[in-house]
């Protein structure tokens, strides 16, 4: 079995901003399932808390940064943000793939690169800042690291239903379907909710001010439970 060695993890620990109480909770979210033991818990439910945290975190900085956009537009904005792609970025930015610790098939086969273990681990950092420091660590840490890519984006992000469009081409079956489920609330207010269905089976409801803003949301929905560019969910 590979694995960083507790230089490593004091350097991690520092890049993260945080002294760990507990550092057994670093170690845990470090930890891959082809190295665990029943002594020596993976990060699996570390990452399920940590994506929950990021995003939190994410999506109030999202409703700072962009006071006017609604929640069609911030929906690909935040789908890009908490993706896989980007938590490898930073992981990678850290240098996490040397603290991580994998089997030894894991580790030969170039574990330590693969976005899909770094991504993981990130978001179970994430959460071992939040469960040894509160909030205030974990907001410290993902703002430092995720403030530039909220305000300054490379680029526009993509429209969801065209994202879901192209997901359906790449694959041959039929262009996504879009129905309104319910509309709610006075004629100056209204509040559309929107189902988006796949003619293999999936769907999801979006909620939103406009049917166009409310089939936005339904797509970023239906993508996510595909996933498509989320964070746990991106194909993992």
């Amino acid at each position: 079995m590979t694995q960083g060695g507790k230089a490593d993890l004091a350097r991690l620990a520092d890049s993260l901003g945080h002294r760990f109480a507990d550092p057994g909770l670093l170690e845990q979210a470090l930890t891959h399932s082809s190295a665990s033991s029943p002594a020596r818990p993976d990060n699996q439910r570390l990452e399920f808390l940590g994506d929950r945290v990021l995003g939190l975190i994410v999506a109030e900085a999202l409703l700072a940064a962009y006071p006017d956009e609604a929640e069609g537009d911030l929906a690909p904005r935040f789908n890009a943000l908490v993706r896989r792609e980007t938590l490898a970025e930073v992981a990678v930015e850290l240098d996490l793939g040397s603290c991580l610790r994998l089997g030894r098939s894991e580790a030969t086969g170039g574990g330590r690169r693969k976005k899909a273990i770094l991504a993981d681990a990130m978001e179970a950092a994430i959460a071992a800042l939040w469960l040894d420091g509160g909030m205030a660590a974990a907001r410290d840490f993902v703002l430092g690291r995720w403030q530039a890519r909220i305000e300054t984006p490379a680029a526009a992000p993509m429209d969801t239903k065209t994202r879901l469009q192209e997901w359906a081409q790449g694959r041959g079956i039929a262009l996504p379907d879009y129905a309104v489920a319910a509309r709610e609330g006075p004629d100056h207010a209204p509040r559309f909710t929107v189902t988006a269905r796949l003619e293999t089976g999936e769907a999801a409801d979006g909620t939103a001010g406009s049917k166009k803003q409310a089939e936005q949301a339904a797509a970023a929905v239906l993508l996510a439970r595909l996933g498509v560019g989320g964070g746990s969910d991106g194909g993992r």
